[in-house]
């Protein structure tokens, strides 16, 4: 099924899981045509919802090597207008920072969403589960930050 054939579909679900399979199987060259693509859809929403899972999927296989950079890059021109998207793809820069030892600040991760806080506090980092189980933006946060901390002073 080509994108034409995608878009004729009046159903937002059929295209939703239409753009997952083809978002999924796009080649490396192809991805930024295929990610800007399928931001024209009429339901706006609906279409990022696609991107948001396609980012999310690849950018966890990712970012722990070097073509992370590039593809992030990439990733970031194709989504530059839709400011949800370059968050979520700033997000993950911050969490490859963070993960990987590379420089970052600790305002940054404080200032990101509950979701990047709660990944980072079930990370590896010490230094940033710290910061998050002293001043992690919600408890639960705070809370998972110190189960993480104590976990490893019992091991």
């Amino acid at each position: 099924m080509n994108l034409n054939d995608i878009l004729q579909n009046l159903d937002e679900h059929v295209r939703f899981a239409a753009y997952l399979d083809r978002l999924q199987q796009v080649a490396d060259t192809d991805e930024v045509d295929l990610v800007s693509r399928v931001l024209t859809d009429p339901d706006p929403t609906m279409a990022q919802s696609a991107v948001l899972r396609h980012l999310d999927r690849r950018a966890a296989v990712l970012y722990p090597g070097p073509a992370y950079e590039g593809w992030a890059q990439a990733m970031t021109r194709a989504t530059i207008d839709h400011p949800f998207l370059a968050q979520r793809l700033r997000e993950w820069s911050l969490f490859r920072a963070v993960t990987l030892k590379l420089p970052w600040q600790p305002d940054d991760l404080l200032a990101s969403s509950n979701r990047l806080q709660l990944m980072a506090a079930a990370g590896t980092n010490t230094e940033a589960i710290g910061i998050l189980a002293e001043a992690g933006r919600t408890k639960r946060i705070r809370n998972a930050a110190k189960a993480t901390l104590s976990h490893r002073s019992e091991s």
